[in-house]
């Protein structure tokens, strides 16, 4: 998992596999939602540690793979041996992938960390959600006997 941040956006966490020192993202219809990523050519990636705090950002160049060409024929597949949860084989993954016009994008080291170590922000960074169509508003629960009071 990995946070991408796309022409200084939000970041969004997205599923990701490291690979020949890169990490690869798949997105698009029928896999995760980032948008702008397929179409940019830099980003920022975050990283977490095993204590599940940041370690580092670093800013990546995006590039995108296209089906049919030396590079995707490459690495598509192994992306694919690693999606868990998915439809079919791995073979079949990749020939959906390339068939929907999912993005698979090679987002590769550029340059000095962003933030690492002691330049890390020291507060929380918390903000207010997002908004989003997957959040609904939650009613107030339901009581089935009435409370009595003291």
């Amino acid at each position: 998992m990995a946070w991408v941040s796309v022409d200084g956006g939000p970041a969004l966490a997205l599923w990701c596999m490291p690979l020949e020192g890169a990490l690869y993202v798949v997105s698009g219809p029928g896999e995760q939602a980032a948008p702008g990523l397929a179409d940019t050519t830099t980003a920022a990636v975050t990283l977490r540690g095993d204590h599940g705090g940041r370690i580092v950002t670093w800013p990546a160049e995006v590039t995108r793979l296209l089906p049919g060409t030396e590079q995707w024929e490459a690495s598509a597949p192994l992306v694919a041996a690693k999606r868990l949860n998915a439809a079919g084989t791995a073979t079949e993954l990749v020939e959906r992938w390339a068939a929907s016009g999912c993005a698979l994008n090679r987002l590769s080291p550029a340059g000095v960390p962003l933030a690492e170590g002691a330049s890390l922000p020291d507060g929380s960074q918390a903000a207010p959600p997002r908004e989003s169509p997957a959040v609904r508003q939650t009613r107030k629960p339901f009581r089935l006997h009435r409370v009595r009071r003291r």
